[in-house]
């Protein structure tokens, strides 16, 4: 698995991975374009937002447009509203729907989502974040996080694998993980602060996922710290995939909130387990 790339354009509205597809027939996973939709301005088109300046209208519209291409009903699906933290939730059939059509009702202060359950679609947004996405293949476990640099130091990955190890007894031999599209090093530049944060979270660590750039200034490729910390959760390197795009510079595809100058739209991340006929 190790090199190979995890997403492909499937449909002008997103991504999806065929490699876990050759694991499990049932898993969904996706990263969605920002091409597609019916929003206008900043968030043209395919803007998956509720809590940024767009037409509200038009962000249901394109959820069920999503729904739709997928083949999910748009009830099914499961948000959650994201602080930057390290807040793990397990989500199961009574969650149906919240923060879909409201983002009032989305699952609180979280950043990342998991369950066991068969016809959830785990949804959260982005826009130059890091999507991270876990399967279990012996527990039928699926989850998805949101990482930040914020989310990132505070470890959302791997408190994602040491939920699993002890909520679910998960068997960490039989965890995969991908880390999506997000801004990558070649854009992202950081001040001393951050890099303290990452040297923290990291520990003693032969592969810095950053290099300094000019006076307090560094380049930080938040794909590999967040590989790194995966590593030092003791998953396997041969089970994690990254991708290669950056949302930056895919100005074609993604939405960028550094690009684009924080007025723009989000992305979705999505996974779930899913029965077809």
């Amino acid at each position: 698995m190790n090199g190979q790339q995890p997403f492909h354009l499937h449909h002008e509205t997103y991504m999806d991975s065929p490699v876990w597809k050759e694991i499990n027939r049932e898993l969904m996973i996706g990263f969605t374009t920002k091409n597609g939709g019916v929003s206008k301005g900043d968030f043209q088109s395919l803007n998956l937002g509720l809590h940024v300046k767009d037409n509200q209208d038009d962000v249901i519209a394109n959820r069920s447009h999503l729904a739709e291409t997928v083949e999910v009903p748009l009830e099914n699906w499961v948000c959650a509203d994201q602080v930057h933290d390290n807040r793990i939730y397990k989500v199961n059939g009574s969650d149906r729907g919240r923060g879909i059509l409201t983002y009032e009702s989305a699952i609180s202060k979280t950043d990342g989502l998991y369950t066991d359950e068969h016809n959830l679609m785990l949804a959260l947004c982005y826009a130059d974040c890091v999507p991270l996405y876990f399967y279990e293949r012996n527990k039928n476990l699926i989850g998805t996080a949101h990482a930040g640099w914020k989310g990132s130091v505070k470890d959302i990955g791997g408190k994602m694998i040491e939920t699993w190890l002890k909520e679910e007894a998960a068997d960490i031999d039989a965890v995969y993980a991908i880390i999506g599209p997000s801004i990558g090093a070649c854009c992202y530049v950081v001040d001393n602060y951050v890099i303290e944060q990452v040297n923290n979270a990291l520990g003693a660590c032969e592969v810095l996922p950053y290099h300094r750039v000019s006076d307090g200034q560094y380049s930080l490729d938040l794909k590999q710290l967040n590989k790194q910390l995966l590593l030092k959760a003791g998953l396997k390197e041969s089970r994690i995939l990254t991708s290669s795009l950056c949302t930056s510079c895919e100005s074609d595809l993604f939405f960028s909130h550094r690009r684009d100058k924080g007025s723009t739209g989000r992305m979705f991340s999505f996974i779930g387990l899913h029965r077809r006929n």
